[in-house]
């Protein structure tokens, strides 16, 4: 009798193991399916990203489909969740705005990314760093407090 509910223990674990296993890849695959590369960028001072921190490096920089819920009276899309990537693994997460290339003159003002370029601005109060990427017409603006 103990050696039937071994089996049958151990035959529940590989099932439960097999179907975390691929329901785990399953995930991963849509959402890199989902996702877009938008730049790269290099951080020369750590960070916080979705409040985790995010150590000074190059990062590739993904658009995904996500978007945290918008406030009211603000437009649909106009917040998309950006993913950073290291070694193709996600080191961290942010909330970017998404801003078209014809309404970008008229909200920010100062030196901008070129075409399919970024640049990181640490900004004037040295508590923040703006990570901006001009990626198919679009603009991509990422705010993210240093870490201390």
């Amino acid at each position: 009798m103990k050696r039937t509910t071994l089996k049958g223990v151990y035959t529940v674990l590989v099932v439960t193991w097999a179907v975390f296993t691929y329901n785990t890849l399953l995930v991963n695959s849509q959402s890199a399916a989902d996702a877009t590369t938008i730049g790269s960028v290099r951080l020369t001072q750590a960070t916080l990203a979705d409040g985790k921190p995010l150590a000074a490096d190059t990062y590739q920089v993904r658009l995904t489909n996500s978007q945290p819920t918008a406030a009211v009276g603000a437009s649909p899309g106009a917040e998309r969740w950006v993913e950073f990537l290291k070694d193709g693994k996600v080191s961290g997460r942010e909330v970017a705005t998404v801003i078209s290339a014809a309404d970008i003159g008229t909200i920010v003002k100062g030196p901008q990314p070129k075409a399919n370029a970024s640049r990181v601005d640490v900004l004037k109060s040295g508590e923040y760093v703006r990570v901006w990427i001009n990626k198919a017409g679009n603009n991509y603006i990422v705010n993210m407090p240093l870490a201390r």
